[in-house]
Formats: structure tokens, sequence, C-alpha cells
């Protein structure tokens, strides 16, 4: 089981927690990048990864 299994299930995601509405785009948080456990190199607006890639350059 790798790290892609810790994300809830989409029924258990929390509004709020997990992801926000800005219109009509769902928002992931940064609570949801860390739970996913891996940068997926969208540029998502609230990924800690982005961070950590930046701190080791």
């Amino acid at each position: 089981m790798g790290s892609k299994n810790r994300i809830p299930p989409a029924h258990l995601l929390q509004e709020g927690i997990h992801y926000y509405y800005e219109g009509p785009f769902m928002v992931f948080t940064r609570d949801y990048h860390l739970l996913r456990g891996y940068c997926c190199n969208n540029a998502c607006r609230h990924c800690p990864y982005r961070e950590i890639k930046k701190e080791k350059e």
C-alpha cells in the first residue's frame, strides 16, 4: 500500500477541511495534499510540497 491510499474516499472528504469551492471550482487544501502524500506537479494552489522543493533548491 503506497501513500496514495491515505486519502479518504470521496464521500468522507469534508468541505472546509479537505477542500472548498471557489465559484464552480473545487480547491483542495493543504490538509488534503498532505494526506495524498506526494506532489502531482500541477502547481496546486495549496501544495505544501512546492514549499519543500523550494527549500531544497
